[in-house]
């Protein structure tokens, strides 16, 4: 059969319409502005947060400033902004998953007063003597939120193989289930640090787990998405690609992966409510349409997160008979993150530093599909992510 010719490395492109497309469909909580107010001596900041995070509050001299970090809650407004009162002016600092807002004080300040209700923190200040903020000023946390993770989304990572089932062996001996299970618990690592998700991976060690038992994890414990992470092997084939399901290969290359993965196949039973078989056959179809929807969603954010970090296979989004994506009521998405079959990308994958870019580019992916379906579920916004 014939294959697609090797990647070559991909440009910028499609990266700079990721933040653009997730900005059209959904607009978080988070973006209003900071309220500062100053009246009898007093200082009140009102910080919008929109939703749990694990926030974090210390002080530093020299200038006398506030520093609140917010992991999880990516920098949106000016990144300056006019104070008043015992506030000269708000700074913010960070990445697109997480940032810090540094208050800066027209001088010292009294312990700070800190209230969090309604998706809102707000910070009481009033003016102090320069030896006590100079003590309040010695690196410690003076306050901290660690929210409950309960209401969180739920993310199943699922690497790929394990135990009994190497995967592939690439040409220096690499075994692919030793690579998966590094990049996923890399993965989850970085999306813990976010504070936005739950993880939970489908194996934690070398073991081998039935695709239908990977499958029913995420489907009992309700999960917002499901991502699988290999590195196969394919003749003169190098680069990332993702896949979603269709019972059509989109390709021969998709469609001799797909047989090769759906080796241990069993099956798990979809439990639909008591009603008349005419009534669970459109329930299934319009859960399946859905899925199916937010699937391609999924998979359309994790190309544009990857393009220009990694290579990519050409035509990266493929789609073929995957059975670990059959859940018919979580969305999914299959990751290959290489092919090990290729010495370039074998020696890639062997350095966690290229793992833990894969990895930062597949959060970034869950962050923005998580942004998108609140949006969704809100009522906000369409489908625009980038194709």
């Amino acid at each position: 059969m014939g294959l697609d010719p090797p990647a070559s490395k991909a440009g910028p492109g499609r990266r700079s319409l990721l933040g653009l497309a997730v900005a059209l469909v959904a607009t978080p909580a988070a973006a209003a502005r900071p309220q500062i107010t100053a009246a009898g001596g007093r200082t009140r900041l009102v910080l919008p947060l929109g939703r749990p995070v694990a926030w974090s509050l210390s002080a530093a001299a020299d200038p006398p400033r506030l520093l609140l970090d917010l992991p999880g809650l990516p920098p949106e407004g000016a990144a300056r902004q006019p104070g008043a009162g015992l506030i000269r002016a708000l700074e913010r600092r960070g990445t697109p998953q997480a940032h810090q807002l540094v208050i800066l004080l027209s001088g010292p300040v009294a312990p700070p007063v800190l209230r969090e209700a309604g998706g809102r923190l707000t910070i009481e200040l009033a003016r102090g003597p320069a030896a006590g903020f100079a003590r309040l000023a010695d690196g410690r946390v003076l306050a901290a939120a660690t929210p409950s993770r309960a209401p969180l989304p739920l993310i199943v990572l699922d690497p790929g193989h394990g135990g009994k089932d190497p995967g592939t062996i690439g040409g220096r001996g690499t075994l692919e289930k030793r690579i998966t299970l590094a990049a996923a618990l890399e993965l989850k690592r970085q999306l813990e640090a976010g504070g936005r998700c739950r993880v939970v991976l489908t194996r934690s060690r070398d073991v081998f787990v039935p695709l239908g038992d990977r499958i029913e994890m995420a489907r009992k414990r309700e999960a917002a998405l499901f991502l699988s992470l290999h590195a196969d092997s394919a003749p003169g084939a190098r680069g990332a690609s993702v896949y979603t399901l269709s019972e059509t290969a989109s390709d021969s290359l998709s469609a001799a992966l797909a047989q090769r993965e759906n080796a241990a196949d069993r099956k798990g039973g979809l439990r639909l409510p008591s009603v008349p078989p005419e009534v669970q056959r459109i329930l299934l179809s319009l859960m399946r349409q859905e899925t199916r929807t937010g699937s391609e969603r999924l998979a359309r954010l994790a190309v544009a997160a990857l393009e220009g970090e990694v290579p990519l296979l050409p035509n990266t989004h493929r789609r073929a008979g995957f059975v670990v994506l059959k859940a018919p009521d979580v969305p999914s998405a299959l990751v290959e993150m290489g092919f090990l079959s290729h010495p370039q990308d074998e020696a890639a994958l062997n350095r966690p530093a290229h793992r833990a870019r894969v990895a930062a580019a597949l959060a970034e992916t869950v962050h923005h599909f998580l942004d998108a379906r609140r949006a969704l579920q809100a009522g906000v916004g369409a489908d625009t992510a980038p194709g």
